[in-house]
């Protein structure tokens, strides 16, 4: 194992980078982990049901006469919290998990009881993997809405959209129109960072849906700015780029509401690629005038 003391500045940087492109996002746990205890306890779990399938007969294999076939007894058997330990828990079929989350999201009264919901449902295997979940924040009696992709690195160690660097942008747009985070109710499409900020599939879009819509609906917002590609794909049912999609007003509906919406450029893209700021700034002045025009934001 090389020491990172035998690194040079530059070799050190170079492979963190190879660590957070590879989705890595924390070196350490916040509390130790005995690997070993673990590795010992999964192998206790494991050996009962080892022997009992060396007691049973082979295939085609007979027992002598006048012999019963071999039987594991009942202490042989594993326990049923230990057969559940052998292995890993079955997936909840895609079907069956979209119907859950549109059950769990319709029963909800108020964002607080979503929260609660979204935060102990099972059903999206991108929960598993992802450190927070990441709800709506703000205000949400402004009638004013942002909502971002998927959760960031940064927002899933956070546990708030639009953490970081993208965060600090973000900040940066919302105040040259005049708002800030506190003033808006802002949140993301997917609640849970896809591991290695991989795109969700569309199995986790449509489980993840019934939340984002019921957030809308209980929100009741007049106005939404949809930032990011997938965002603006996701309600606009489209296939084009952020940049056919930006810039125009559209309407998406949620329940029983149906919002005017615009989509612009996230704040990663134009870190990116800051030439695009110019566009960003367009579709700003946009929603701006609409607020206005909505007596959501003062002259």
């Amino acid at each position: 194992m090389i020491s990172a003391n035998d690194l040079s500045p530059a070799e050190l940087a170079a492979l963190l980078h190879f660590h957070a492109d590879a989705g890595v996002d924390w070196l350490l746990e916040e509390e130790a982990i005995d690997r070993f205890a673990e590795f010992e306890a999964m192998k206790a779990a494991r050996r009962p049901a080892a022997q009992a399938q060396q007691q049973r007969p082979a295939a085609g294999e007979r027992p002598a006469p006048g012999q019963s076939p071999a039987r594991p007894n009942a202490a042989a058997r594993p326990a049923p919290a230990e057969r559940a330990a052998s292995g890993p828990q079955p997936a909840i079929p895609d079907g069956e998990a979209v119907q859950q989350a549109r059950f769990v999201a319709e029963t909800a009264r108020s964002l607080a009881e979503l929260k609660t919901a979204i935060e102990t449902f099972n059903g999206c295997n991108l929960k598993h993997s992802a450190r927070s979940t990441i709800f709506a924040s703000g205000d949400a009696e402004s009638g004013i809405m942002v909502i971002g992709s998927a959760p960031s690195a940064e927002d899933d160690r956070e546990g708030l959209p639009f953490s970081g660097k993208s965060g600090q942008l973000f900040d940066k747009m919302l105040a040259a129109i005049g708002l800030t985070r506190s003033a808006i109710l802002l949140t993301q499409v997917i609640p849970w960072r896809p591991p290695g900020n991989r795109a969700p599939s569309a199995a986790e879009m449509d489980i993840c849906r019934p939340f984002i819509e019921r957030q809308i609906a209980l929100a009741e917002p007049k106005a939404i700015l949809l930032l990011g590609n997938f965002s603006a794909r996701f309600f606009f049912g489209e296939n084009d780029t952020i940049h056919g999609l930006r810039g125009r007003w559209k309407e998406i509906a949620a329940a029983d509401c149906v919002i005017p919406a615009i989509a612009s450029l996230h704040p990663q893209d134009l870190l990116t690629a800051p030439v695009n700021k110019r566009l960003a700034w367009n579709d700003l002045l946009a929603f701006q005038a609409k607020l206005k025009s909505l007596s959501l934001l003062r002259n």
